[in-house]
């Protein structure tokens, strides 16, 4: 709380009673005002009422919105008026199609660009109800769906992961339901092929980033459905494949995405330098390894910092995970690098198991040995009761913690 405050300038601070304590302390520790926003009733300064709204340019900068600081401090990604505008109104009228009769659940946090955007902004632009939850809970999730009549739920992957395989999924009420969307991270296959089946509605796979306001591609209705892939670039982006100089790879081949368009922000707050960086030619480099298809659908390798290079060789952790999630026992998996003296790193992976499901680590071993090359399965491989996330729900790599003690493995 303290760095955020420090590094946006901060003039002033409302919290939530909830957490009162921590929203007073930040501010008094950088000496600006906090309010305390009682759940009874309005909460203010006093004093001397606002002066009249004041007009705002497109370019302005509505937000300041912090990236989850995947690869060190979270940077301030500012975004505009026109970049939430616009990608509200895509969401709205491309994404999700909504009308004054939708009821949008929001299990998302409204500090995470993907709730704030898809959630609160287009539930505003299109009349919609929009349903929140204080804290995502599974059973407590499908309980709400069944009561308010849900028609569209937004989650990242692990929240459709748990609401598929908690035992009260078999008797829950969703057929209110028509379409539910997903990104933040990737989704795998055999989730959303369950999640469909078990449910009857439609789950759309989509791509952003904080830096995008956030949408930048998705399967879109009206179009061809590819599971597996984040579709193609909404209206209003454009998104490209380059390699390391800056130059377009080929159809089929891995390249790095790149943006451009109305959705893009302004560059990263206080920091000319790491906005160059970033954005060198107009394009912003994501750091997203990814393919590209003859119908233009793109498909997520891996984030470029999470590449496994084993004995010289190249392994993309989402391969690996997706090929543990085929296991009918798993519910969840990670997958990192672990330092080896003579490999450089040897494949790990933490695996968290269904309710009631039991299964031996060398038997997981032994089935993703049999579908992918011989130097990608993981030699080291444990049980995990739950995954670490962040405050959005994304499983966060950089937190597994492999076992104490990782014995040498032959190095096949």
């Amino acid at each position: 709380m303290e760095y955020y405050l420090n590094d946006s300038g901060m003039a002033l601070v409302y919290g939530w009673e909830g957490s009162g304590d921590v929203v007073s302390n930040a501010a008094k520790a950088v000496g600006i005002p906090g309010v305390i926003v009682p759940a009874t009733g309005p909460a203010g300064l006093g004093g001397t009422p606002a002066p009249e709204p004041v007009e705002r340019a497109d370019d302005d900068t509505a937000v300041i919105l912090y990236t989850s600081g995947t690869t060190g401090q979270p940077k301030g990604a500012e975004l505009t008026h026109h970049n939430l505008i616009s990608n509200a109104a895509m969401t709205v009228d491309t994404l999700i199609r909504t009308t004054a009769d939708d009821v949008i659940m929001g299990c998302l946090p409204l500090f995470h660009v993907f709730g704030l955007t898809c959630g609160l902004n287009a539930a505003v632009l299109a009349g919609s109800c929009l349903s929140l939850l204080k804290r995502f809970d599974p059973v407590k999730a499908l309980s709400v769906v069944a009561r308010d009549k849900v028609t569209v739920f937004e989650g990242v992957p692990t929240m459709y992961a748990a609401m598929l395989y908690c035992p009260e999924a078999l008797d829950a009420d969703m057929s209110s339901l028509r379409t539910c969307i997903t990104g933040g991270s990737a989704m795998p296959v055999e989730i959303l092929r369950g999640f469909e089946k078990q449910f009857g509605c439609e789950l759309l796979e989509g791509y952003g980033l904080s830096e995008t306001a956030p949408v930048a591609s998705f399967n879109q209705h009206g179009h061809e459905r590819k599971p597996g892939t984040i579709g193609f670039q909404v209206p209003g982006c454009e998104m490209r494949l380059v390699d390391d100089l800056g130059s377009d790879v080929p159809e089929g081949e891995r390249g790095e995405i790149a943006i451009r368009g109305e959705n893009l922000m302004k560059g990263y707050w206080n920091r000319p330098e790491a906005t160059a960086e970033a954005i060198p030619d107009g394009w912003f480099r994501t750091g997203d390894i990814a393919t590209r298809d003859a119908d233009g659908y793109y498909t997520i390798v891996d984030r470029k910092k999470d590449l496994i290079i084993r004995g010289g060789y190249n392994v993309y952790p989402r391969e690996v995970e997706e090929t543990l999630y085929e296991h009918p026992a798993v519910a969840e998996a990670a997958v990192i690098g672990i330092k080896d003296a003579e490999l450089g790193e040897e494949i790990g992976a933490a695996v968290a198991l269904k309710p009631g499901q039991t299964v031996d680590p060398e038997e997981l071993k032994e089935f993703v040995r049999e579908r992918l090359a011989a130097y990608k399965y993981p030699r080291i491989l444990w049980l995990v009761d739950a995954l670490p996330r962040g405050p959005s729900g994304k499983i966060l790599r950089r937190e597994v913690e492999p076992p104490a003690s990782t014995p040498r493995v032959a190095p096949c």
